[in-house]
């Protein structure tokens, strides 16, 4: 049977499921059903104002960003898919802190609704460093479908993995 990473700690119901899509080669297909266009946001200029308009509408009163890039480097996707990193230097005798947020390259090419996922999520990172209930309440507040969309974009690197890509 195939090795399932990007679903650990999924329900063996919905494991089930999969395996069972995966087994009558219907993952792509359903997938393609669900979300049949990918966004057009291919630039990191186009990433960065997406990413900032989304923060000013829901974050108001959060961290500015210094940046917001696709990253090519972003490669073990098991482990991160984008990365919020907070970087902090001494000039002089001022303190700057600048947020930036690296997107993995591979989701140039997605569904909205994947990109949208993965932003909130490091959004939220903003406000919550560690994973835990308050920081999943936030991206349920920014994104009423964030665990939908995460399951979806899970399938979708699963069918990546088994298959190659959709889109």
């Amino acid at each position: 049977m195939h090795e399932l990473k990007y679903l650990i700690g999924y329900s063996e119901n919905v494991t089930n499921q999969v395996r069972l899509l995966i087994s009558k080669d219907k993952l792509g297909e359903t997938l393609l059903k669900k979300y049949p266009v990918t966004h057009t946001i291919r630039t990191d200029k186009a990433l960065y104002a997406y990413t900032v308009d989304m923060k000013n509408a829901l974050l108001k009163q959060s961290q500015p960003l210094s940046k917001v890039i696709y990253d090519d480097k972003i490669k073990d996707l098991h482990h991160a898919l984008g990365l919020h990193t907070f970087i902090s230097r001494v000039q002089g005798g001022k303190h700057k802190a600048k947020n930036e947020i690296r997107v993995a390259s591979l989701f140039k090419n997605v569904p909205l609704e994947f990109l949208r996922m993965i932003v909130v999520h490091e959004l939220a990172h903003l406000k919550e460093k560690d994973h835990n209930k308050a920081f999943y309440k936030l991206c349920e507040h920014m994104e009423p479908s964030y665990h939908q969309f995460e399951l979806d974009m899970r399938l979708y690197l699963t069918h990546v993995d088994l298959f190659g890509r959709l889109y």
